[in-house]
């Protein structure tokens, strides 16, 4: 096909809202930037200062969004200030009928199908819980439909893949942790994790297993990635992996370059401890400084293959990271650009029906999956 017969194939495939996207960070953004706030920044549009707004979505063919209930490790009351970002985003789709709150993948599926976007939630960090099993129940009551099980750092039950590794993985509780997600139908995440602690996890869930916002590490070698073996493992297990577009996960060099300025984001952190905009406002001048290479859809694309080549087709998804990020590969600035990813994996030869897998069948199966695994 031609290019134009390409953006106008991918446009069709999109009019269905066919995309399912693993991670965004539009509610810490609007809590940092805008004291969570919706009248302040409204995210029915325009939002041009955010990736993310519903008018950019729906361009974008956005069926389901798993809205990142993220709050930092160091924050005090993690797991009070987590319920206030389920709170958040509740208030987001209650101001706007275009945004519909869903729990499971039968949800999403009539969701999608009136023209309207799912809103899904994932936790991002255990440190959500403070080491409570009755805590994490309470967020699944809630609605969280999975958790990260670290973030940047390493928890008393769980190594992260960016700090000392101080249990081989999972303690324990942790694999405890894991066993009572299975029980209540919540998708056990990878992404941030060290790799002890991703094979612990793959050896006890009973689960097919996610990884929200991850891409290869056979690419763009930075802990945040997965190695090949572990791919492996997560398509053998039924699970997913989602496709990150932060350019410090998808371009080798920027990959490096990152990972010398986390000491710097550390140092931020504990300078500033306590004023999350403050620590955002000298991270953005600190990374925008930086003389990085963006990447492009393409090498967004060269991992989606990897993936798909490592773990087979029905184990690759998307989790973009929009407003998780202060740098975005070029073609890929926002929300609304899903379809050059499909017109992408058009001109390499994909079919419609292996495309639509990434783009949201594979981690609707995946949902479904750990809700028949669910003990309720």
């Amino acid at each position: 096909m031609t290019p134009p017969d390409l953006a106008a194939a991918a446009r069709r495939i999109h009019a269905d809202l066919p995309v399912v996207d693993g991670h965004n960070d539009l509610p810490w953004a609007l809590r940092i930037r805008a004291a969570g706030d919706l009248d302040a920044a409204d995210p029915r549009g325009p939002l041009p200062d955010f990736h993310t707004d519903v008018p950019r979505l729906l361009t974008g063919g956005v069926g389901a969004q798993f809205w990142s209930v993220y709050v930092p490790a160091d924050i005090p009351n993690p797991f009070a200030e987590t319920l206030a970002q389920i709170d958040l985003v509740q208030r987001m789709a209650a101001r706007d009928d275009r945004l519909v709150m869903a729990r499971t993948a039968a949800d999403v599926a009539h969701i999608r199908a009136r023209g309207r976007i799912a809103c899904l939630l994932g936790a991002e960090g255990g440190h959500s819980i403070e080491g409570s099993l009755e805590k994490l129940a309470t967020l699944a009551g809630r609605g969280v439909r999975y958790m990260t099980l670290t973030h940047s750092d390493t928890l008393p039950w769980a190594d992260s893949a960016t700090d000392d590794a101080r249990h081989g993985g999972l303690t324990e509780f942790g694999r405890d942790v894991v066993r009572e997600m299975n029980r209540l139908g919540m998708l056990v995440d990878l992404s941030h994790v060290s790799v002890g602690t991703m094979r612990a996890a793959l050896e006890v869930s009973a689960a097919p297993v996610i990884a929200s916002h991850s891409n290869a590490a056979a690419l763009a070698p930075h802990p945040r990635n997965i190695p090949d073996d572990v791919l492996a493992e997560i398509g053998r297990r039924g699970g997913v992996v989602m496709a990150v577009f932060f350019p410090g996960f998808v371009v080798e060099a920027t990959a490096q370059t990152l990972l010398e300025m986390f000491d710097a984001w550390r140092r931020v952190r504990a300078e500033k401890a306590g004023d999350e905009a403050a620590i955002q406002d000298e991270m953005d001048r600190i990374e925008s400084g930086l003389a990085v290479d963006r990447g492009t859809v393409a090498d967004v694309v060269d991992h989606i293959e990897h993936i798909a080549e490592v773990a087979g087709v029905d184990a690759v998804g998307l989790g973009s990271d929009f407003d998780g990020m202060t740098m975005t590969p070029v073609g890929l600035e926002d929300v609304s650009c899903y379809p050059a990813i499909t017109e992408e994996l058009l001109r390499r030869g994909w079919g419609e029906t292996e495309i639509r897998k990434v783009l949201g069948e594979n981690t609707l199966r995946v949902l479904a999956s750990a809700e028949r695994e669910a003990r309720w």
